[in-house]
């Protein structure tokens, strides 16, 4: 356990300045919301006859003019996105910091294997983005306060958990990439998780390539598509719950086979 609360406490600082920032991105725009209703009203009315731009970003199917489409067309966006930037950067840094630092030498003389190594900071990254979605949770919840209004129980709960299920996924890929790099790759943990949105707009968008949906996960935690539905695709989550489990086993096997 002394390795698992060593990694918490190296990455606290940016889980709380990642947490803060996004969370509190949330709870001030849900605050703008009452301010800026009859605004609302009319900048719905516009999104929804814009064609594939409506498609892509749900206001084809549900109103901005109402708090949970407000929440699952503007807020949402603003969660999934910084949600999978910070699982990306953490995942990214796990394992390949020790070599660029110059500390897996003194890591790999512990009485520690590597497979033990490897998994306590998995489950770090687990805990971490755990903890990054509940902060997160309470500023949005503090912002549905304000507003004096509470998103449906159901869709948001199962939001979430989606959402949860794509930052696992996220992480776990970046975390795969950080046992086969010897420097950290934040740029390209960063670029991926932003390139795995545009797929998803893309997708939406171009009908040739909607095959794409099956690759990126911000596909199936679409907020107005389970708003909408009440639910999320079982067939994408399944998908995204094999690449985590691939990635994890892949790492644990390449890092194994390393010379460190």
């Amino acid at each position: 356990m002394t390795l698992l609360k060593h990694e918490i406490k190296m990455n606290l600082k940016s889980l709380l300045i990642w947490a803060v920032c996004v969370g509190f991105s949330c709870f001030g725009c849900l605050l703008l919301y009452k301010g800026l209703q009859d605004t609302v009203k009319q900048m719905a009315d516009m999104y929804s006859g814009l064609g594939a731009f409506s498609a892509a970003l749900g206001f084809d199917k549900i109103s901005l003019a109402t708090p949970e489409g407000y929440y699952a067309t503007e807020i949402a966006l603003i969660f999934a996105i910084g949600g999978a930037m910070f699982s990306a950067m953490t995942g990214a840094v796990m394992l390949s910091k020790e070599e660029e630092g110059h500390t897996v030498e003194f890591l790999n003389t512990l009485p520690f294997g590597r497979g033990y190594i490897v998994f306590r900071k998995y489950l770090a990254l687990v805990v971490l983005i755990l903890l990054f979605n509940t902060i997160c949770i309470l500023w949005v919840f503090a912002g549905f306060a304000g507003m004096g209004e509470m998103p449906p129980a159901k869709e948001f709960f199962i939001y979430h958990v989606a959402q949860l299920l794509m930052q696992l996924e996220v992480g776990s890929i970046c975390f795969l990439l950080s046992a086969v790099c010897r420097r950290k790759q934040i740029g390209a943990a960063l670029g991926f998780s932003i390139l795995l949105y545009m797929m998803d707009v893309m997708c939406r968008i171009v009908p040739d390539i909607e095959g794409m949906k099956y690759i990126t996960p911000y596909y199936f935690t679409n907020a107005a598509d389970i708003f909408v539905s009440g639910s999320m695709d079982g067939l994408m989550a399944g998908i995204s719950c094999g690449i985590i489990i691939a990635s994890a086993v892949l790492t644990v096997f390449i890092y194994k086979k390393r010379n460190l």
